[in-house]
């Protein structure tokens, strides 16, 4: 079938946004992470609401330990998002050409997506955990990359793999609400436009608009998944210790029954839904910006990767010529 270009624009376009969007809010991320990693021990909370993360912080003078693990964290989107946008539109590709369809429906949309999503999950799950684990060291402490990856065993490294599986229905959901909101403006745009004209295209604010009510619906749906899956990930307690004396514990093994037993035993159903909003907000932002960077960037994109196609043609060229 050889070389896709336009799934690498898509991956690429795709993956610059997500690189930019997540640095943008990675405060706000750690934050938000934090707070859903705490589980509430006899009727006490550390955090009773987001902005108490970030006021210890503050008041601790750590605020740059806001962006611990951001090396980690756009090493890991920049790659999610690469094997995710290619994976989908490659998928799609494929689709369209051994069904002979004309378009995908939402059920094969949904199913395609969830594809991509799982090939993104396999791949990028230990940098996931160790980013997450960065994340939810007390600010000041936390480990590099590969002390984080390699303190562990393998299994370790794979926490939350079942979950992140589980959780390729976001991304699905997320992404078929936005290509079918998309396709439907744009056909109602084309139909308003004369013949002959420029391709119709959204603008920053619409792309910025769908890309926050598709993230929303994806989110609510699947939020108790994410918070177990971050509590599985957290630090442990005893990795903050400035006791450096005391002898190393074995690092707890974490299940999703567990964890969903002490969320229910601890603080209800009400629990499940801890941070919500604080994920509602990031996560909107976040993805709603990468979709209205990808979608203003993807031309450009496409361009640079034809120009550096036939300059590599021009070069094979020459060198066959000598």
């Amino acid at each position: 079938m050889g070389v896709d270009l336009e799934s690498i624009s898509e991956a690429t376009s795709g993956a610059i946004g997500s690189l930019l969007s997540t640095t943008i809010l990675y405060p706000l991320d750690t934050c938000k992470t934090k707070y859903q990693a705490e589980a509430q021990a006899h009727g006490q909370r550390k955090y009773r609401n987001l902005s108490d993360v970030l006021w210890e912080a503050v008041s601790n003078r750590h605020v740059l330990s806001l962006y611990q693990g951001l090396g980690t964290k756009n090493l890991q989107s920049f790659i999610a998002q690469f094997v995710y946008f290619y994976g989908y539109s490659y998928f799609k590709r494929l689709y369209l050409e051994k069904s002979g369809f004309k378009s995908i429906g939402t059920k094969s949309n949904l199913i395609l997506a969830a594809a991509a999503g799982a090939c993104t999950a396999i791949i990028t799950q230990p940098l996931d955990t160790a980013a997450s684990r960065m994340q939810t060291s007390a600010f000041g402490k936390s480990k590099g990359l590969w002390k984080t990856l390699t303190e562990g065993t393998l299994s370790d490294a794979f926490d939350g793999l079942g979950i992140s599986l589980l959780l390729t229905s976001n991304p699905a959901i997320q992404y078929t609400v936005f290509d079918q909101l998309k396709q439907r403006l744009l056909e109602q745009k084309s139909k308003k436009a004369d013949r002959g004209s420029s391709p119709v295209v959204l603008s920053a604010f619409t792309a910025f608009m769908l890309g926050a009510i598709s993230k929303s619906i994806a989110t609510i749906i699947t939020y108790p998944a994410i918070r177990c899956k971050v509590m599985i990930q957290a630090a442990d307690p005893d990795d903050d210790d400035d006791d450096k004396t005391k002898r190393p514990r074995p690092k707890s093994h974490k299940t999703v029954p567990g964890i969903v037993h002490a969320i229910w035993r601890s603080e209800g159903i009400l629990g499940f839904f801890k941070g919500l909003d604080a994920q509602i907000t990031k996560t909107v932002l976040s993805s709603a910006l990468l979709l209205m960077i990808k979608e203003k960037i993807t031309a450009t994109t496409w361009v640079l990767i034809l120009a550096i196609r036939r300059s590599l043609l021009v070069t094979k060229g020459r060198l066959k010529n000598m």
